[in-house]
């Protein structure tokens, strides 16, 4: 089992005829994923990569059945791409662009809260790596082979260290049941807390291992969730330990600003909710071994 993508989930790509998607869309296909087609306004009606192209998201949906969109729209485009793929009824959106401005997430994260739960999208990104569930299928920008089948989630801001996660656990024999980057941003679609809650429901998934950074509250409140919510164990690594109070890391939303924010506070907050906390990023994958290993010993 997975969340998010597997085998059967019908992808389309917005922006697939465009050099960045055309290239990723193309490995996505090689590797399984499902993707009934693509969305450039303009070229509806025509074929590329042996998939139709549509005009809209609406067409596509209805000629598909398409329920996940992967977005490669350029940031000056992008929000109103989001916002067209929630309007048309796709379930779940992947939006990898960078740069997209604070304004119009805002505008997106208002638009969102139109619908009701029963048909709200739930977007990951943006400003991420995307979603892969290994050889089921992947909605994203992430290099397939290093990740391996198995029963450990992985969730992230940053897509290098959830491949560097993936492929350390690969090195000690444990897989991953899906790994979800949720983007560096300080609006995003989905936060850890969303995330978790899902691997916490998933049965093929025993362990989850949480990847965050400086800035922003995100991880205090998956601290707090995962007290008092989760049953599975969880790994933690946090980015920026050496990082000065108002120093800016790659991503947008990895500044501290306030208590609570910074490296240590949140390996702090993590480990008092009973999180075990890797001490640096090339001990993610031992110290998940380590954690397994004594569940299976208790």
């Amino acid at each position: 089992m997975a969340i998010l993508i597997n085998e059967t989930t019908k992808v389309i790509v917005q922006g697939m005829s465009g050099r960045i998607g055309a290239f990723h869309a193309a490995d996505m296909i090689r590797h399984g994923t499902n993707v009934v087609g693509g969305v450039t306004p303009g070229k509806g009606g025509e074929t590329f990569l042996d998939r139709p192209l549509f005009n809209t998201v609406r067409e596509a949906v209805i000629a598909t059945g398409a329920e996940a969109s992967l977005v490669f729209v350029p940031p000056a485009f992008a929000a109103d791409a989001i916002m067209e793929a929630a309007d048309a009824g796709i379930r779940t959106a992947v939006c990898v662009t960078d740069g997209i401005p604070s304004q119009d997430m805002m505008k997106v994260k208002r638009f969102l809260r139109r619908y009701p739960e029963a048909r709200k999208m739930r977007l990951i990104g943006p400003n991420c790596a995307g979603v892969i569930s290994p050889a089921k299928g992947f909605m994203g920008i992430m290099p397939p082979h290093i990740y391996m089948p198995g029963r450990v989630g992985i969730v992230g801001r940053s897509g290098t260290l959830g491949y560097e996660a993936a492929s350390q656990m690969k090195a000690l024999g444990i897989g991953v049941s899906t790994s979800v980057g949720i983007g560096g941003d300080p609006i995003n679609g989905s936060s850890f807390r969303d995330i978790l809650e899902l691997f916490q429901q998933d049965p093929e998934t025993d362990a989850v291992m949480l990847i965050g950074e400086i800035g922003g509250p995100q991880e205090a409140e998956a601290a707090a969730w995962v007290a008092r919510n989760m049953t599975k164990p969880v790994v933690a690594y946090i980015a920026g330990l050496s990082a000065p109070k108002g120093r800016k890391m790659g991503h947008a939303g990895a500044i501290i600003s306030a208590f609570g924010e910074s490296a240590q506070e949140k390996v702090e907050i993590l480990s008092a909710a009973g999180i075990t906390v890797a001490p640096n990023p090339s001990a993610m994958g031992e110290t998940m071994a380590g954690v397994l290993a004594r569940r299976a010993a208790a």
